[in-house]
């Protein structure tokens, strides 16, 4: 498969004003199947602009974008539920989508759910509600998965697993993911390539060499920056049995 083919999304020089006033601007990135994009920044900083510029919400754009899939699942920042109905997981996947039982049944295993099939919504916890909601993202299979603060709600250790089971789904669907954290701590080991935003992109490049970066640090501090040089003590190599030291 050439590069052109795994190209899911180009951004170059993207940007979105509102009543003359730049939500973002300036953006360029791509997303290719397989490969995990993250966007961070502080709040208001133009991350979930950034992703319905991607998504073809925002039509009267500047910039350039070009989008090689219709096949697109999306996990919103915020969703309407009233949580008093008594609206089942397998209610609440077919509600606005004609899913084959055999697809939602896939889609709910995938994300580690199926066992909560016939419960009901409001009986969830955070985790396992953002699992749901994973599940209906990916119950078509789409080649491009957008999901805005897919971990809100959870706790520390939820969200690691959620992390790790977002990148299972990069690898077992082969599909792109553009995911918008606040956190690139929590987020580093599941992604390929970070966008730092406040308005414009500040940086861009691995986790650790946007951690690196001196706007990163601006933003989010210096003890943000070293606890992820830490984490990449942690990684970069192995400790035998014998004492040495082995690169990864």
């Amino acid at each position: 498969m050439s590069l052109d083919q795994k190209i899911l999304v180009k951004l170059k020089d993207a940007g979105f004003r509102l009543n003359n006033k730049w939500l973002v601007k300036g953006v360029s990135l791509q997303i290719e199947k397989g490969k995990i994009v993250t966007l961070i920044g502080p709040n208001g900083s133009g991350k979930s602009t950034t992703a319905k510029i991607a998504l073809g919400i925002y039509k009267n754009i500047n910039g350039e974008v070009e989008k090689y899939t219709d096949k697109v699942g999306y996990v919103p920042q915020k969703i309407s539920i009233d949580w008093t109905l008594p609206l089942r997981v397998y209610d609440f996947m077919v509600l606005t989508e004609n899913l084959k039982e055999g697809s939602i049944n896939e889609a709910l295993s995938l994300t580690g759910v199926i066992h909560l099939k016939n419960k009901n919504l409001g009986d969830l916890s955070g985790g396992e509600f953002q699992r749901v909601l994973l599940a209906r993202a990916i119950s078509k299979k789409p080649d491009l998965l957008v999901l805005d603060e897919p971990v809100q709600g959870v706790d520390f250790t939820g969200e690691i697993a959620l992390y790790e089971l977002i990148k299972n789904i990069s690898e077992k669907l082969n599909c792109g993911i553009l995911l918008i954290s606040h956190d690139l701590h929590t987020v580093m080991s599941a992604t390929d390539h970070v966008v730092c935003l406040n308005g414009h992109v500040c940086c861009s490049g691995s986790p650790i060499d946007v951690a690196r970066n001196n706007e990163y640090k601006a933003l989010f501090g210096e003890q943000a920056s070293q606890i992820l040089t830490r984490y990449e003590h942690r990684h970069d190599h192995i400790h035998t049995n014998e004492g040495e030291i082995k690169k990864n």
